[in-house]
């Protein structure tokens, strides 16, 4: 499982749902659906319509990858915070049971609001 306490996913950036790494799209399934992703150098957040998924590739290689989920079930609260004009990231905050404080930070363009209502409806 990824170490969300001593780090955080960073500097994501919006891409195309269909754009997923195929090595997730196994994981969700053919009835998953892709609501929203996002992908840094290696690493992607993923919201589908049954949980947030945190990709991590490790190693040189690139080919070992962690993949934790997160189910909306588990999330007692969040936050959301858009770029503003000199603070050019984003972040999404979530409190999740079991887990502690996940975070994730966003480039500017990025659709965070969108981010917002899927949280809202899923939590």
């Amino acid at each position: 499982m990824i170490d969300f306490q001593n780090g955080s996913l960073l500097k994501l950036s919006q891409i195309d749902p269909a754009d997923v790494d195929s090595r997730v799209r196994d994981f969700i399934g053919s009835n998953g659906k892709v609501l929203f992703a996002a992908k840094g150098v290696r690493d992607s957040v993923i919201f589908t319509d049954r949980h947030i998924i945190a990709f991590n590739v490790q190693g040189m290689t690139g080919k070992k990858a962690d993949c934790t989920f997160l189910p909306y079930s588990k999330i007692a609260a969040f936050s959301v915070e858009t770029a503003g004009t000199f603070d050019i990231d984003s972040e999404v905050e979530l409190f999740v049971s079991g887990v502690g404080r996940v975070r994730f930070e966003f480039t500017r363009g990025t659709d965070t609001v969108a981010i917002g209502r899927i949280l809202s409806h899923y939590v």
